[in-house]
Parts: structure tokens; C-alpha cells; sequence
């Protein structure tokens, strides 16, 4: 046991001391804010430039609703749009950014409106044309119906149902939660698991083949068991994964302290909802101010000590599990041009867990997320999406139990492989020979 831990020292002190493991750890959760931030930086910024569209409308109706800003200038025009394109073609600068062509009455016939333009429209042009028709013709609708006050009773019979989520304890306590919260923990833990899996995974099987392809190992293995060799290095790079993931937890609090005093707890809510009518959709909390208040209750509703033990212990296990097959494909191969025919088989299975997840959350009690999470390989990912949503403790400790054991077979089998490939040189190993070794 000695041996082993001089083996994790080595491989956790060597890792962690690195120039790119330090930069990795303090700079990503700059990055993620940054992705935050940015994107509601830029939305506030105005386009300077003036985009002049030139309107065609046969039906003379709507020269009163297509308003101008102060980005979109729509010149009304009475010629042919042939004429009008040919205008404007051969210049250095188009005249116009699109051409409107309205050939009849939109409310009986919505698909009598084109927008023409040399290159592709922006999604914000067309979404700003067809909102000021789209209102114009609801109104028009309304009023055909010759009923008085009508437009105030439509408005008055809109209503916005919010319908909180309360969840009751055994002890008769009532915690607000929030289905799109469960969602995004889920999620997030999800495609850090993965995340780890697959970066620390590789860094097992490159690890190898470097001490492999070195000449090192046969020194090593001079003094220590090859599977003494293979664990120590699974675990420390296992340490070195927790690390940095608990750095960025440290890392992440403080920047959104930090932002928090800046900022004093206000979120540019104008930001937010512009960035949802461009197509992203912005979360409903995040679109009422009232409602920002509440996220800190609603964070209440979750049982965060036990998502963090779970994540560790699924982390580790699901680990363990792709790392010792990724050390048994590294010790198989003599360079790592030869670990991609060999790599792909234990990458499908990660990649089909992560899009499992996708749908799982969705829908986390159905079939589909029931079954990933019993099965080993897709259980760690998948079943971190299902937490936030309370899973029945059987469920989970039946799928630790599988998961357990699956990668206490995976090791005995990599160990076996790991035992004979290390030391096997000039030979291209097969999923054939491989085979073979295990019953070495």
C-alpha cells in the first residue's frame, strides 16, 4: 500500500505543480462569467449605422405602421421591385439593406409580404418588420368585429400564470423549489462529470503511453506491481480532477461575491428580456425583478450536501471505471497514434450519456433516465441530471451497487490487460489479443 501512495503523490504532485493546471484552474471560472457577462454587455449596445428599407406596398395601408427607429428607416417607393433591384445593384454601397414588397391585404392573406435583400436579413430586421404588421392585423381583426372595447377586453383576459413549486418534507416543512433550477444543477453537474471523465480520462491512457514509450516503466515495474503501478496513477489523476473541481467552487463563490457588492444584487432585466426576443430564452425568473428575490428561497428547496457527496462519489466511480479501461488501452499500444482505434469504443458510450441526460431531464422519471442511471456506463452522468428531482434512495443505491462492481471487474480485467501490455513492445495489439492477455 506504500508503493501506491508514493505512486499518487508523484502522479497528484507533478499534475497539480503544472503551469497549465494552475492557469486551467483560476482562469476557467473567469471564463464562465465571462460568457455571462459578455453576452448581456453586448446586448446593450446600439448599432450606430442607419439601415434604410425600401417598402413596395400595393395596398397603400401601411405606410402609418411600419414605424421608424433609430435603426431601421423604411422609405415608402411606387415602382416595379424589378426596377428598384436594378437601381441598386454595381454600387460600392447598397442604397437600401432590404426591399419590402406588400402585395396585398395581410389580413386576409398573411403570406402576401416579402423582404428582399442581396444578403442574408438579420433575424432582428425580420423579427421587427413582422411585429409591427402581425399587431397592425390583430388590431384590424379586432376592430372588424365592431365591438366596443373590445382590444380593452382582450388585453384585461390575458393573464400569466405563475404556478410555484412547493415541495413538503417529512417533518411538515414547506421549501419553495423550481423545476428550471433542478434543471440547470442537473444539468451542469452532468457535463462537469463528463467533462472530467473524458479530460482525466485521457490524461490516464497519454500518461501511460508516455512512461511506456520512454522506458520508464520498465524501472518502475522493477519495483512495484503493474497493478500497484496502474491504480497509483488512476488515483492520483483522480485527486488532481477533485482538486481543481473544488478550486473552481472556491473560485466560483468568490467572483459571484465579488459581482454581488459591485453590482448591489440589481440584474439588468432590459438586457435579459432583449436577449430573449433575439431567440434565447431567458429564464422566467430572470425576466421579474420581484422574482430575482426569490432564488436564494428557492435554492433552499435543494438538498446541496447530498448533490455534492453524490457528485464526488459518482465522479470517482465513473472514473474509475473509464480509467482503467483508458490505462489498458494506453498499455496495449506502443504511441499514441495507435490509442484512437482502441479510444472510440470507450468514447461512445460517454458521449451517448451525455445526450441522455439531455432528453432525461426533460422528462427524469421516465423510462429512458431510468435506465441510464442503472446502467454503469451513463449511470454517473445521467443520474446527476435526476438528482435536483429527488430520486428514491433504492434507486440510487441500486445503481452505486452496479456501478460499484462493474468498476471492480473493469479493474481486475484492465489490471490483467495492464499486466502483460506494459512490458509487450513492436507488436500492434487487437481487441483479439487483448482478450487473450485477460486470460493470462
Amino acid at each position: 500500500m506504500s508503493k501506491i501512495n508514493l505512486i499518487i503523490k508523484r502522479e497528484y504532485t507533478t499534475r497539480v505543480m503544472k503551469k497549465s493546471f494552475i492557469i486551467l484552474t483560476f482562469l476557467t471560472p473567469l471564463l464562465f462569467a465571462a460568457m455571462i457577462a459578455i453576452p448581456l454587455w453586448l446586448s446593450n449596445l446600439k448599432d450606430s449605422k442607419i439601415n434604410h428599407i425600401v417598402v413596395i406596398d400595393r395596398t397603400n395601408s401601411y405606410s402609418q405602421v411600419l414605424k421608424n427607429n433609430e435603426t431601421y428607416v423604411f422609405d415608402f417607393v411606387d415602382k416595379p421591385a424589378e426596377e428598384v433591384k436594378k437601381e441598386n445593384e454595381g454600387k460600392d454601397e447598397n442604397e437600401f439593406t432590404a426591399l419590402l414588397l406588400i402585395t396585398d391585404d395581410l389580413a386576409k392573406n398573411p403570406n402576401a409580404a416579402s423582404l428582399y435583400s442581396e444578403k442574408q436579413v438579420n433575424l432582428e430586421l425580420k423579427n421587427y418588420i413582422s411585429g409591427l404588421l402581425s399587431k397592425y392585423v390583430e388590431q384590424q381583426k379586432l376592430a372588424s368585429y365592431n365591438i366596443t372595447d373590445l382590444k380593452e377586453m382582450v388585453e384585461k383576459s390575458k393573464t400569466d400564470i405563475n404556478i410555484p413549486t412547493i415541495k413538503w418534507g417529512t417533518d411538515g416543512e414547506d421549501k419553495e423549489g423550481s423545476a428550471e433550477l433542478a434543471l440547470v444543477i442537473g444539468m451542469i453537474s452532468a457535463f462537469v462529470i463528463y467533462m472530467f471523465i473524458v479530460i482525466y480520462g485521457a490524461q490516464v491512457m497519454s500518461g501511460v503511453v508516455q512512461e511506456k514509450t520512454s522506458r520508464i516503466v520498465e524501472v518502475m515495474i522493477s519495483s512495484v506491481k503493474p497493478f500497484e503501478l496502474m491504480m497509483g496513477k488512476i488515483i492520483g489523476i483522480a485527486m488532481v480532477g477533485l482538486t481543481q473541481f473544488f478550486m473552481w467552487i472556491i473560485l466560483t463563490l468568490a467572483i459571484f461575491t465579488v459581482a454581488s457588492s459591485f453590482l448591489g444584487g440589481n440584474v439588468d432585466i432590459e438586457a435579459l428580456q432583449q436577449a430573449n426576443q433575439m431567440g434565447m430564452q431567458a429564464s422566467p425568473m430572470a425576466q421579474n425583478p420581484n422574482e430575482i428575490q426569490q432564488v436564494f428561497s428557492m435554492l433552499n428547496g435543494f438538498d446541496f450536501v447530498q448533490i455534492i457527496i453524490l457528485f464526488v462519489v459518482y465522479f470517482l466511480c465513473g472514473y474509475l471505471l473509464y480509467a482503467s479501461l483508458f490505462a489498458a488501452v494506453g498499455s496495449a499500444v506502443d504511441s499514441e497514434t495507435d490509442t484512437q482505434q482502441f479510444s472510440l469504443p470507450l468514447t461512445l458510450p460517454i458521449i451517448f450519456a451525455i445526450y441522455a441526460a439531455i432528453y432525461s431531464a426533460q422528462n427524469p422519471d421516465g423510462p429512458l433516465a431510468f435506465w441510464c442511471s442503472m446502467i454503469p456506463f451513463t449511470s454517473p452522468i445521467v443520474m446527476m441530471v435526476r438528482l435536483p428531482f429527488d430520486v428514491p434512495v433504492w434507486q440510487i443505491i441500486l445503481s452505486l451497487c452496479i456501478l460499484v462492481a462493474s468498476f471492480v471487474g473493469t479493474t481486475w480485467m484492465a489490471g490483467k490487460i495492464y499486466r502483460t501490455g506494459i512490458l509487450m513492445y513492436g507488436k500492434k495489439a487487437s481487441w483479439k489479443e487483448m482478450w487473450k492477455w485477460m486470460k493470462y
